[in-house]
């Protein structure tokens, strides 16, 4: 695919700059404390997030710490089901798989033996007692973290948590911050979208996937499900209603997308959109997360709940169209250039309850047209785009 001008690809996305932006927008003031010496630490473990979402929102401070630490050989130890997110990552040098289980016992034995390692250094973007503990039975000397889960007496530097309205409301600022209050950068960098590396190779081994599966015909994803629970979840009928309409539209074949768990609900979807004699492929339990990055990177446009699906999508600068009911969508939103919220008034939302005790009217009050009619505007916004940069 040819490459379009003004620094950005064929696809109207940002190419990947050789230095990064540095960092200007003003943090508010807070308590700081000075970690010592940055210069002086050559080898550092990152503890990632274990949910997707907030892997992907946590990306802008993974590059900030890549800016504090240029020469530093950093690894992030992540559980499996989101390693695979830091494959294509330049600020990343290695990454390893927290493979233990659920007993103390294996939790013991990984940490201890991260000590080959030798770190100096830990910054732990998850929150949980575990990370803590796994940085101090690792022997590793600056442990970084907020002073939360009763972990305090485990890290060398235990950050104090920020108050509502201390950061900007999205989540994206609470892992930037932790890296401000600990003294290693003192500005926040532009609010700019977040976007994976390495797109031009997952689109690439996404293409080859298709041809695998044998569609032809150019797609649009679907993620009905939401780990975090049913009160996330717009009604799978009316996916299945917007896919159909979208579909028979621009000529697109359907991919369901969805964890094992959520094969059952895909399927629903699924078959009411086969049924009106459009294409579509139940994928859901079966892709490993590069392949969802992959054959995510090369649909046209993804419809979706407020789930790691949608900020993986928006991370891929795929137009994405996100109903949002339970949740709030400007602390959790999608941070991508193509992307829109979708949601309706009620006077309950955002509620953050893993289960509707009343109507579901936050979804059920979304009409398939209203997300049909947003899905077709932001087509044409980066048809538009697309069609721009590749020519110039």
């Amino acid at each position: 695919m040819s490459q379009g001008g003004r620094g950005n690809d064929a696809w109207g996305v940002p190419r990947p700059r050789t230095q990064r932006a540095a960092t200007s927008e003003k943090c508010p003031k807070a308590y700081t404390e000075t970690v010592d010496n940055p210069a002086a630490i050559s080898r550092l473990m990152v503890r990632a997030t274990n949910w997707l979402g907030d892997a992907i929102m946590s990306l802008p401070a993974l590059r900030a710490i890549r800016d504090v630490f240029p020469k530093a050989h950093i690894s992030v130890v992540a559980r499996p089901w989101v390693a695979d997110l830091y494959a294509r990552e330049s600020v990343i040098d290695a990454v390893i798989p927290y493979l233990a289980q659920k007993n103390w016992r294996t939790r013991v034995e990984f940490a201890r033996g991260l000590q080959v390692h030798a770190f100096d250094a830990a910054i732990l973007l998850q929150n949980a007692f575990d990370a803590a503990l796994m940085a101090r039975l690792a022997r590793i000397p600056q442990r970084i973290g907020y002073r939360r889960d009763g972990r305090r007496l485990l890290l060398t530097r235990a950050i104090p948590v920020p108050e509502p309205g201390d950061i900007p409301r999205h989540q994206r600022y609470y892992y930037l911050e932790l890296l401000r209050r600990a003294g290693l950068i003192d500005r926040f960098p532009h609010p700019a979208p977040i976007l994976l590396e390495g797109l031009a190779q997952a689109r690439e081994a996404g293409a080859a996937h298709l041809r695998e599966l044998k569609i032809s015909l150019p797609a649009i994803g679907l993620s009905p499900g939401a780990a975090y629970g049913n009160a996330k979840r717009w009604l799978p009928e009316r996916f299945a209603e917007a896919a159909i309409h979208l579909a028979r539209q621009g000529q697109f074949a359907v991919l369901v997308f969805g964890s094992a768990a959520e094969r059952d609900l895909a399927e629903s979807v699924a078959s009411a959109v086969r049924a009106a004699r459009v294409e579509t492929h139940n994928l859901a339990g079966q892709t490993t997360l590069r392949q969802f990055i992959d054959l995510a990177s090369v649909c046209r446009l993804f419809l979706t709940n407020d789930s790691g699906a949608m900020h993986m999508a928006s991370a891929l600068a795929v137009p994405t169209v996100t109903v949002f009911g339970a949740t709030d969508d400007t602390t959790t939103g999608p941070c991508g250039p193509f992307t829109r919220v979708v949601r309706e008034p009620a006077d309950c939302s955002p509620c953050l309850l893993r289960e509707c005790p009343i109507d579901h009217r936050c979804m059920t009050r979304v009409a398939s047209n209203r997300v049909e009619a947003e899905a077709r505007q932001i087509l044409e916004e980066h048809a538009l785009v697309w069609t721009h940069e590749a020519k110039s």
